[in-house]
């Protein structure tokens, strides 16, 4: 086990500077790079051409004054020597600063987190906390009308786009009714609120987001929880342990429960700490939440390198090592599972 996970662990490294080193030599070859942003800012312009290394914004500006942007955003320097310097900063986990918001990427990290998280938790936990006990209501009862008609609402919500929900939610909730808020997470006097209400009105504020992105996001988990189910079902000990004359519950619950889960637990770890860092760009943008999501939007359209190759690394990590954390729980679910 100790081999495996050392090996896992050496892998991560390749596999994090593939990733880097093509999103690298990616934008490279984006027009419209952080001098000319700047350029088109300072300018006025609303939009930017650019071609090589001449762009429309550097027309009638001090050619020093553009050495000197240049140097400010470390674009003075050959490619291979700021990748060097990149790869040298992640490596102590410098993640860098934003050149157009001048703060740490961390700090804007730390800053977003709060968003995705309140979107990420909420969905995570009421998605598995109505999946899985309808995944297994609609195995026990496979056939019958209950599991025909949840099955056609789980499809018809699946099929439904989070983004088109929420803006019909958006329209008759919160436009028409009125009965919620139409953007933000808190209402402006959070805090002249008492602790009870604070609490009233943040889920008064999260209600209408999560919604739309619960809608859709347990369909996958109580299909695979009802087809794991029916699997272990149709298994020859089921049937001996009825056969002994067990207790229907106690063959369903300790027996076939315990087995038909491990796809699901297993699961369980990379779904958690995605939900730390789940940004839902259209959800965020339609409900006016200043998210990860959001954030990493503005950063490619911005042409901030150092908050997406930020990102991009910690995200990356982080993923890397949930999959780790997953594959692991083979092993702590079913003991029958040998990395060996």
């Amino acid at each position: 086990m100790f081999a495996y996970i050392l090996k896992r662990l050496l892998l991560m490294i390749p596999t994090l500077l593939g990733v880097l080193l093509i999103t690298f030599a990616v934008i490279q070859f984006v027009p419209g790079g952080p001098v000319e942003q700047y350029m088109a800012e300072t300018k006025g312009l609303s939009g930017v051409e650019s071609g090589g290394s001449s762009y429309r914004g550097n027309q009638g500006v001090d050619p020093k004054r553009i050495e000197q942007i240049k140097a400010l955003y470390g674009f003075d320097k050959p490619a291979h020597e700021r990748l060097l310097q990149m790869l040298g900063q992640f490596a102590r986990f410098d993640l860098g600063k934003s050149f157009f918001q001048n703060k740490d990427v961390w700090s804007l990290i730390v800053e977003k987190l709060p968003v995705s998280i309140s979107l990420g938790l909420w969905t995570f936990f009421i998605s598995y906390g109505v999946a899985v006990p309808l995944g297994v209501a609609k195995a026990v009862r496979a056939g019958s009308r209950f599991d025909l008609v949840t099955t056609l609402l789980i499809l018809v919500g699946y099929a439904i786009p989070g983004f088109v929900l929420g803006v019909a939610l958006l329209v008759i909730f919160g436009g028409q009714l009125q009965w919620f808020p139409l953007r933000g997470l808190t209402s402006p006097n959070w805090d002249e609120l008492s602790w009870a209400a604070k609490v009233v009105d943040y889920l008064w504020h999260i209600a209408l987001p999560v919604t739309a992105m619960v809608f859709g996001s347990f369909a996958v988990t109580a299909m695979l929880t009802k087809n794991a189910f029916l699997e272990e079902i149709r298994k020859q000990y089921v049937l001996t342990a009825r056969a002994k004359g067990l207790d229907e519950n106690k063959v369903m619950w300790k027996h076939v429960f315990r087995n038909a889960l491990i796809p699901i637990i297993t699961g369980f770890p990379g779904a958690f700490i995605g939900a730390f860092f789940t940004g839902s760009l259209l959800i965020e943008t339609l409900f006016s939440l200043d998210g990860l999501g959001l954030l990493s939007y503005e950063s490619v359209i911005r042409r901030d390198y150092p908050v997406v190759l930020g990102t991009l690394y910690l995200f990356t990590l982080i993923g890397l090592v949930t999959k780790l954390i997953s594959d692991l729980c083979y092993v702590w679910v079913d003991p029958r599972v040998k990395f060996d």
